[in-house]
C-alpha cells in the first residue's frame, strides 16, 4: 500500500462531475489497484474513490505541477472512460507499506460462538437443560443443539446471530424429521437468538416453538445482570 500525505486539487468526471480544491489529504493506493482519497473527517469514507480495475498514470501538468490521471478500464460514459484527475501542489510524505495477505475478518458474536457458548450452559435456554449432543445429525443437516429437558424428553435448539422467519422454517422441517425417530419423539424445538424479529416469534409460537433472547455478553461472563442499575 502506498500513502501520499499532499496538497492537492481533486477532478472526477464520468457518470457525474465532481471537484475537490486545494486541501490537504491522504491519497491511498491499494494493491488491489484502487485508488482513495481521504481527509482528516468524514469517519471511513473516501471523499473520492476509483475502484479497480483501473490505471494510475503520474505526469506534470502545464504548471509543472505534479499531476495523477486515474482511469477506469471497465466503466465508461458515452464511450469515455471514468477518470479521477489529482493536481498535486506539495507532498508532505509518501510512503509504501508491504501488508501482505490478509487473514479476512473474524467476527465475534457469530452463530458458531454462540452455539459453543450455549453448549457449555445449556440451561441458559431453559431451567434443567442438559446437552446431548452439538451438531446433531439428521437426513436434512446438523441441529446446533440436541438437548434433554428436566423431565428427559428431547429438545432441538437452532441458533441464530438475528432470528428471522428462514431460521423458524429451518427449525420446522429438523422437528418434524425428528419426531418421525420414535427413540427421540415428542421432540420440542426452542429458537435461539441474540435478536429475534417480531414476525418470527408470532411465527415460531404458531408453531408450537419456544424463543429464546441470548445475551452474548453475560454468556460470556462480561456483563452482569445484577450489577446493572437499570
Amino acid at each position: 500500500m502506498r500513502l501520499v500525505v499532499a496538497r492537492c486539487q481533486v477532478d472526477y468526471a464520468g457518470r457525474l462531475t465532481a471537484h475537490l480544491p486545494m486541501a490537504t489529504r491522504v491519497l491511498m493506493i491499494k494493491a488491489d489497484g484502487s485508488v482513495l482519497v481521504h481527509s482528516d473527517g468524514g469517519s471511513y469514507k473516501p471523499l473520492n474513490w476509483m475502484s479497480p480495475p483501473c490505471t494510475l498514470r503520474e505526469g506534470v501538468a502545464e504548471d509543472g505541477a505534479r499531476l495523477w490521471t486515474v482511469t477506469a478500464r471497465s466503466s465508461t460514459t458515452n464511450g469515455i472512460a471514468d477518470t479521477l484527475q489529482i493536481l498535486i501542489e506539495e507532498v508532505i510524505s509518501d510512503t509504501s507499506h508491504e501488508l501482505g495477505v490478509d487473514p479476512g475478518l473474524q467476527k465475534d458474536g457469530v452463530e458458531k460462538h454462540l452455539q459453543e457458548l450455549l453448549a457449555d450452559h445449556p440451561s441458559h435456554l431453559g431451567e434443567g437443560l442438559t446437552l446431548v449432543r452439538r451438531e446433531y445429525p439428521t437426513a436434512i443437516g446438523p441441529v446446533d443443539l440436541m438437548c434433554r429437558d428436566a423431565a428427559g424428553s428431547a429438545v432441538a435448539v437452532e441458533i441464530k446471530r438475528r432470528g428471522e422467519i428462514d431460521g423458524v422454517e429451518q427449525l420446522t422441517r429438523y422437528l418434524e424429521l425428528l419426531n418421525r425417530d420414535p427413540l427421540l419423539a415428542p421432540v420440542r424445538g426452542i429458537f435461539a437468538a441474540q435478536e429475534i424479529k417480531p414476525q418470527a416469534r408470532v411465527l415460531a409460537s404458531d408453531r408450537g416453538i419456544a424463543c429464546a433472547v441470548v445475551d452474548y455478553d453475560a454468556l460470556r461472563g462480561l456483563d452482569n445482570a445484577d450489577d446493572r442499575l437499570f
